[in-house]
């Protein structure tokens, strides 16, 4: 853990989820979902496509009310105190939100201005550095590579400094090169103190990323752990006497089974 993580760490969890569910009709999409997330940290949310993964970050972020429980982010109740809720998070949808006219760096600089910042163009220039898009801040956003597109539409939305990111789905789409750049850009975040709540149902997106995986299944949380604590829930393999360990894969499809999905509202 970095010294950034250590510290933020010590505040106490940055998002608290207890008992909460929420239905649309008869459809139940949450029933009833309890977990922590620690300050500083990546916590991936793993589920299939109608898992009720974006229904809950639509909480979260206070989009969408919940029918009972609670929950918390950076100590702000979502239900209670929204204004500040939304003050404290940033939120990335499972498409980038960049204007393809404008210039990289003209998309950074009306975010800045939105937000009332002092030098909107300072701002730009920081995170273009930051993220590897110095000499493309000047092309329209609408030529750049997917990847590209998506690392400026997380320094979009980490303008303001948000102590708290919601990443939705965010290498959808994305070919295999993209997907680690953004990986890598996620890793950077959380290194320099930022919380991370990811959801994705690439098994690999969450092995490679995450602190802690909560897995989301029909609507409940069925297991919350480190990697490794979840391949413990499977013994080894052995092959020819070769000791094969549980990839989170196995584990995975052994708790969720092969059970069909519900349509995600």
């Amino acid at each position: 853990m970095t010294t950034a993580q250590s510290q933020t760490a010590a505040r106490g969890p940055a998002i608290q989820v207890q008992g909460v569910q929420k239905s649309f009709g008869e459809l139940q999409v949450l029933r009833g979902v309890d977990f922590d997330v620690a300050a500083g940290s990546i916590f991936a949310l793993l589920g299939s496509n109608g898992a009720g993964k974006t229904t809950l970050v639509r909480i979260l972020s206070t989009l969408l009310k919940a029918d009972a429980g609670t929950a918390t982010v950076h100590g702000f109740d979502v239900a209670a105190k929204p204004g500040d809720v939304r003050e404290s998070i940033s939120l990335t949808g499972q498409f980038a939100a960049v204007d393809e006219i404008l210039t990289g760096r003209e998309n950074l600089v009306l975010v800045a201005r939105l937000r009332h910042l002092a030098d909107p163009g300072a701002v730009a220039d920081e995170l273009l550095a930051r993220f590897s898009l110095t000499e493309a801040g000047g092309r329209r956003a609408g030529t750049y590579s997917g990847g590209m597109r998506r690392r400026l539409d997380i320094a979009m939305s980490l303008i303001g400094d948000p102590p708290i990111i919601f990443l939705d789905e965010p290498t959808t789409g994305l070919d295999p090169q993209a997907r680690i750049e953004v990986w890598e850009t996620v890793k950077k975040l959380a290194q320099g103190g930022t919380t991370v709540l990811l959801t994705t149902q690439y098994l690999d997106e969450a092995e490679q990323l995450a602190d802690r995986i909560a897995i989301l299944h029909q609507g409940t949380i069925i297991q919350n752990g480190t990697l490794a604590e979840l391949k413990q829930l499977l013994p080894p393999a052995k092959v020819e006497y070769v000791e094969k360990q549980p990839s989170l894969e196995d584990v995975f499809l052994s708790l969720v089974g092969a059970t069909g999905t519900e349509k995600e509202s």
